[in-house]
């Protein structure tokens, strides 16, 4: 790889992005679905809703994997790692980057999250064995459940021969692959980036496994909102190209906006509940790396589960960070439209984070009804609301205490 110059010379900008979700199959519906308020969360079609307690889930819906994929490389794809790619390629035809030219294949990175990687492989491996008495698994078994199967296969697809690996660190996953893709473009490690996350973990298995926790809302999604039962289990991926500044500019790229900061922790107390000292710790690390003050931003795309303890937990935090100033932010959940899609969450959000700075335009947290006093910030409730965004961080604040929040600035 070819040197690029000095430690932190480089400003980062994204110029690509691309999602799949219970929203859509792209971009612009996705964002038609986020501004008008719609819900992705539906009765479960994927498993068998009446063997379930919570029976209601963010599925991509209308899918079918021929209408994306040959059927000679179909076969090797889990479910997650076609979501990947159809992000993936989505994003690198709307950023229009050429890796060819100036053998940037050789300096473009891949960092694709994923929270459990194949499941719906292991699940039908699982039945395969069990159910049917097969004694032998099928030979790709291997290949498609690997958690880092979706980042090889974006290197295969896109001819990119840069670093490349994958990021699982639960629902932070997503913004963890792209800070780290972030900071390589930043620092001289890559020139560029496909990054993102990816999720489809759709089971009966695993939807048992999410009610025994006791996290699972049974109708709607209420995030922030008093009487909130929980969060909504999602899949999909969002995907991202990140790259130099000065190659963006040099080829006349459109900017979505600029990458100004990161900021990570860990908790180090309880497997599942949040603290607020780590969440204010990864929101203050990424202003200061960003060089914003906390009057600098405009709107956070909260991690917003929904549940009890997460949302009043994220609320002490931002106002633990911005003080006064935390009053004066526009503050919204959109897992309450697309749910909670695990590793690629926090992708997710930042497509709408991207979408948010471009158009002035912030989108709701919906099912939103009666305040609860220990949420009382102003999380845009119900409504998409028009604004100038400058400034703007997508907090992610996983089970584990493993937080990730990326700060982002508008390209003027």
């Amino acid at each position: 790889m070819n040197a690029m110059g000095p430690i932190d010379q480089h400003r980062v900008v994204i110029t690509g992005i691309g999602s799949i979700s219970s929203l859509g199959h792209n971009v612009p519906t996705i964002w038609e679905g986020l501004t008008t308020g719609q819900s992705g969360i539906e009765k479960i079609s994927r498993a068998n809703a009446e063997m379930l307690h919570v029976k209601i889930a963010a599925e991509v819906k209308d899918y079918d994997p021929a209408d994306h994929f040959d059927e000679k490389q179909l076969p090797f794809y889990d479910r997650f790692t076609q979501f990947a790619l159809i992000a993936a390629r989505e994003a690198i035809q709307d950023s229009g980057i050429d890796f060819q030219k100036d053998d940037l294949f050789e300096e473009t990175a891949a960092i694709v999250a994923s929270g459990v990687g194949g499941w719906t492989t292991i699940d039908e491996a699982f039945t395969r064995m069990y159910e049917t008495g097969q004694a032998r698994a099928h030979p790709l078994t291997v290949p498609r459940l690997m958690i880092s199967a979706a980042a090889s296969q974006v290197t295969m697809n896109f001819g990119l021969k840069g670093p490349a690996f994958c990021v699982s660190s639960a629902c932070s996953s997503g913004n963890h692959a792209m800070g780290e893709a972030y900071w390589m473009i930043r620092t001289g490690r890559a020139r560029a980036a496909v990054t993102g996350g990816s999720e489809a973990a759709f089971s009966i298995i695993a939807q048992r496994a999410w009610e025994s926790v006791r996290v699972l809302a049974k109708d709607k999604c209420r995030p922030f909102s008093k009487g909130r039962q929980g969060m909504v289990i999602g899949e999909g991926a969002g995907m991202v190209i990140m790259e130099r500044l000065e190659d963006a500019i040099a080829r006349g790229a459109k900017i979505y906006a600029e990458v100004a900061g990161y900021g990570l922790s860990s908790d180090a107390g309880d497997i599942v509940m949040p603290d607020q000292k780590g969440g204010e710790k990864a929101m203050r690390i990424a202003l200061q790396s960003a060089a914003l003050n906390p009057e600098d931003i405009d709107y956070i795309n909260a991690h917003g589960t929904g549940t009890q303890m997460n949302d009043v937990t994220e609320t002490a935090a931002i106002k633990g960070v911005f003080g006064n100033h935390a009053h004066a932010l526009k503050i919204s959940s959109t897992k309450s439209m697309h749910g909670h899609a695990l590793g690629a969450a926090s992708a997710l959000e930042m497509i709408a984070t991207l979408k948010a700075v471009e158009t002035g335009i912030v989108p709701p947290t919906i099912n939103y009804g009666e305040p609860d006093p220990k949420c009382d910030l102003d999380y845009v409730p119900n409504e998409a609301q028009e604004m100038t965004v400058n400034g703007a961080i997508s907090n992610s604040l996983a089970f584990g205490g493993l937080n990730a929040v990326i700060a982002l600035r508008k390209h003027a």
